[in-house]
């Protein structure tokens, strides 16, 4: 476990503590006869498609009736970076009480793929909302570099872009480290952070997005970090600890003025 790190290339300040606190919360659900992961293709969409079969989503519970997020990890469509960008973003997620699901997405099929993936995510959980004991409005969307292209993907068309029923759009997007530049006229509210020394997504390029956004009227909350590279994570031990706790309160208070 302390060469984890190792395995996930496009990321840095991997800390096996915070890796093994996510799987132990995994595993003691699954202890308690919760179920811990969910497949969102039928038996018959995945036999049409065999590159969907491990496709699905690891569910961290908050507060029974709490909004969701929706979280996409990264690793530049070659992998999926659960351990690192997913699992510990869900604990610290649903610590607070919120309910959270890590999507296991199809690797090496690049952008276009993954996004349908989380467009089929979220329209089963909408599906499943009852029984998954969530609340559908005011959800979110998360995603570290990839994944956050796909988050962001989702923000500007809905599920229904990619292939997904015809929802509500992300009453927040939060966007970690990405190189994403797109955008259209009706963008919803955003988080974003980077590092200050990022050369996989400089942050200037984040930083143009930003300055697009609030020239529209977009709610945007902009976080740079001194010292860090890409593909930090959660942040434990760096300049960025705590930004998920500032991005759930920015996600909370965005919600809350819709209301």
């Amino acid at each position: 476990m302390r060469q984890i790190g190792s395995l996930l290339p496009y990321h840095r300040h991997v800390e096996p503590r915070v890796v093994v606190e996510a799987l132990n919360r995994m595993i003691d659900d699954v202890r308690r006869g919760q179920v811990v992961f969910h497949r969102f293709y039928t038996p018959a969409q995945r036999r049409a498609d065999p590159t969907r079969e491990n496709a699905g989503l690891f569910f961290f519970r908050g507060r029974p009736g709490a909004p969701f997020a929706l979280i996409a990890p990264g690793g530049g469509f070659a992998y999926v970076g659960s351990v690192h960008e997913g699992f510990p973003h869900a604990q610290q997620i649903s610590r607070q009480g919120y309910n959270a699901f890590v999507l296991r997405y199809r690797p090496g099929l690049g952008e276009q793929a993954a996004t349908e993936d989380m467009a089929a995510a979220l329209s089963w959980i909408f599906r499943h909302a009852a029984e998954l004991l969530i609340d559908t409005a005011g959800y979110s969307v998360w995603g570290s570099s990839a994944g956050a292209r796909m988050a962001a993907n989702i923000g500007s068309q809905g599920p229904a872009g990619f292939g997904g029923e015809a929802l509500p759009r992300p009453a927040a997007v939060v966007m970690a480290y990405t190189g994403h530049s797109r955008f259209t006229s009706n963008e919803p509210p955003t988080f974003a952070v980077v590092g200050d020394q990022d050369v996989i997504a400089p942050p200037a390029t984040m930083e143009r997005r930003v300055a697009a956004l609030r020239a529209q009227g977009t709610p945007v909350e902009y976080r740079r970090y001194e010292g860090l590279g890409h593909g930090f994570g959660v942040g434990t031990g760096t300049s960025a600890e705590g930004w998920v706790a500032d991005a759930v309160r920015f996600w909370s208070e965005v919600t809350q003025r819709r209301r």
